[in-house]
């Protein structure tokens, strides 16, 4: 029998759980081969907690980081002195990381320094601006020199790794694990909040909007806000659930615009399950969070990105999303469209999905297979249609956490 390759996963946010859960789940249901570990940061504790809870995942460590008032020195340097006895006493075979967090870049960089192969789940996202969005592009551009197998979601990312000379047989197609994660959750049951149910019951159509990025903050966010006022006062059936970051430079401004404003249904941050249900059953997103720019298209439905520009161009160039910025009168206009044509909003809602086909993570795995002689090389993933027929769970989430 072939000696078991050690993979170590390393994840902290509640972006990088979900993206990763499946591809765990992948390596543990494959355990007459590999012998998976699991370290989680919680550079993000509650939020990375609860979605943990949702896949059954049980960390082997957790350096539990977060601490009040950290900065991004903080989060590196305690990411690092964390590692450094679990990689020495694990020694593990290859050390895998997800997307763009300060998490990732430090965790990559950690195994480097132990001289271990880093894999990269969702490699060669650009927009080729150093500081938008921030850290999050230095730091996968940094990930990337220092990663040996980069799992592209995308042929478009694999073409940006390929212009900065990353070696062709080192990078794999693999589709995005967040839509495994999506339809593998979606077939849990679920029962809306009473609140967030209201609604849906109460009103005809429901927007979903989530803000939170760092060059947002301020006169942009107000912008966006002051859009949504205007277009909830001249659609009497139009509706917004808002999970409020709890930042409070944005609870600042949703206080100001949005606070007390009928058919505005603003929340706490939503748990994953909740927040995949809204997202399933709203009308139309509007975002500038990567994730749900990946999500919603799978679900069929339009997503304007409230950015400049965007790291997944993907959905852009396939028309499932559209970059309408910050202005409030281009907010309003490109909103106004998807309510008032409805040829508008089947374009975007019917075209192709970008991002996945529900089996990254199997994917992943073979790539890593592969790379330790074990397997064959995975076929790339192709866009064939914006939904896949959701598949029996190749293993069951458990229903009670």
């Amino acid at each position: 029998m072939e000696k078991k390759i050690k993979i170590l996963s390393v994840f902290g946010t509640r972006p990088e759980a979900i993206k990763m859960a499946t591809v765990v789940r992948e390596l543990q249901d494959q355990s007459d081969a590999i012998e998976s570990k699991v370290v989680v940061t919680a550079q993000h504790r509650e939020m990375l907690d609860q979605v943990l809870r949702v896949f059954a995942i049980k960390p082997d460590y957790d350096l539990g980081v977060m601490k009040p008032g950290q900065d991004l020195f903080d989060v590196t340097g305690a990411v690092l002195a964390g590692l450094k006895p679990i990689l020495d006493r694990e020694r593990p075979d290859m050390l895998v990381v997800q997307g763009d967090t300060t998490t990732t870049f430090a965790g990559a960089l950690a195994a480097f320094y132990f001289q271990i192969p880093v894999g990269h789940v969702e490699a060669g996202l650009r927009t080729y601006e150093k500081y938008a969005p921030f850290p999050e592009e230095i730091n996968r551009v940094m990930t990337t020199h220092l990663a040996d197998l980069h799992f592209a979601p995308t042929s478009q990312a694999r073409e940006a790794l390929l212009k900065e000379g990353v070696t062709a047989e080192r990078v794999f197609v693999t589709g995005n694990p967040v839509i495994d994660a999506l339809h593998l959750a979606l077939q849990r049951p679920y029962h809306m909040e009473p609140e967030l149910e209201r609604a849906f019951t109460e009103n005809k159509r429901v927007i979903l909007l989530t803000t939170h990025r760092r060059e947002n903050l301020g006169s942009p966010l107000q912008e966006i806000y002051l859009a949504l006022r205007n277009l909830l006062y001249n659609y009497p059936d139009l509706a917004v659930v808002f999970p409020v970051h709890k930042n409070p430079k944005v609870r600042q401004e949703v206080a100001q615009v949005l606070q007390g404003l009928p058919r505005v249904y603003l929340t706490e941050p939503l748990d994953y399950l909740p927040f995949i249900n809204v997202e399933n059953r709203a009308y139309l997103v509007l975002t500038d969070s990567g994730g749900v720019q990946e999500e919603a298209p799978a679900l069929g439905k339009p997503v304007l990105v409230l950015r400049d520009v965007t790291e997944r161009p993907e959905a852009v160039a396939f028309g499932t999303a559209k970059l309408v910025g910050t202005n409030r009168h281009q907010v309003e206009e490109n909103v106004a469209r998807l309510l008032d044509s409805r040829e508008a909003y089947d374009a975007m809602a019917n075209a192709v999905n970008p991002y996945g086909d529900g089996q990254a993570a199997p994917r992943i795995v073979q790539a890593i297979r592969s790379y330790f002689n074990q397997a064959p090389p995975p076929e790339e993933f192709r866009p064939e249609s914006k939904r896949y027929q959701m598949p029996e769970a190749r293993a069951q989430i458990p229903e009670n956490d």
